[in-house]
């Protein structure tokens, strides 16, 4: 049975924005494994209920359903390890669920500022609504007021400081070739990129070359995705 990656799209099909699961695609093209991509939007829940969840990314594999990236991630190596490793074991896993977390909780909340609006209007149209009342209660403001790209930018280069350190000496964050915590962080960016209007989001040259070689690796999966840029502009939600 052939692996099957549920996968968020916006206003276009192709419009594949979601940083969880970017991650996923970037594991799996790690480990040379082929995966048929199946969209998915914010209110297709049922799609998905098989899986005790509400959101994406989730993977079926065979009999095998995995949802949550990261656990997804450890999965593969777990399910593949005749093929390069993700995250790795022991130690290494314990590392790469730190920067999970790092990235989760530093990376991704400063990105949000500087695309909010951005993201609003990349998403369905039929998944504005949802979208908006479910973020505007998790922060207990507008949107409008959320986003704020100058205070995300100097969030995201004081939270960007030991990412640039790590790149100063390699030029991937796990060494001489990308692998997990590459694709942990490359996730968030991924989504910031496709949704702005105005790009690079990410505006200083050592971590900008990181991402363009991340995104010109797997043979260039991530060079070859669909932005808001490529659609032209919409009226706003």
């Amino acid at each position: 049975m052939a692996r099957v990656l549920y996968d968020l799209y916006g206003r276009d099909e192709q419009l594949r924005f979601s940083p969880y699961c970017w991650r996923v695609r970037m594991a799996l093209a790690h480990k040379g494994l082929d995966v048929e991509v199946k969209p998915w939007r914010f209110q297709q829940k049922d799609a998905i209920a098989f899986a005790n969840t509400d959101k994406v990314p989730v993977l079926c594999d065979g009999d095998q359903v995995v949802a949550d990236s990261f656990a997804i991630m450890r999965y593969l190596d777990d399910a593949y390890p005749e093929t390069p490793a993700v995250l790795g074991s022991g130690v290494s896993y314990q590392r790469a669920l730190l920067f999970c977390h790092f990235v989760d909780r530093q990376i991704s909340p400063a990105l949000f500022r500087i695309v909010a609006l951005d993201l609003l209007a990349a998403i369905h149209p039929d998944d504005r609504d949802y979208f908006r009342a479910t973020r505007e209660a998790r922060f207990g403001c507008t949107l409008e007021e959320f986003h704020s790209p100058e205070q995300g930018q100097a969030l995201l280069y004081k939270a960007l400081a030991p990412v640039r350190e790590v790149l100063r000496t390699s030029p991937f964050l796990d060494g001489e070739t990308p692998s997990g915590a590459d694709y942990l962080l490359f996730g968030s960016v991924m989504w910031a990129n496709i949704v702005s209007r105005q790009a690079p989001v990410i505006e200083e040259p050592l971590v900008g070359d990181w991402f363009k070689r991340l995104c010109a690796a797997h043979n260039g999966l991530g060079d070859q995705a669909l932005t808001v840029r490529d659609l032209g502009d919409e009226q706003s939600a």
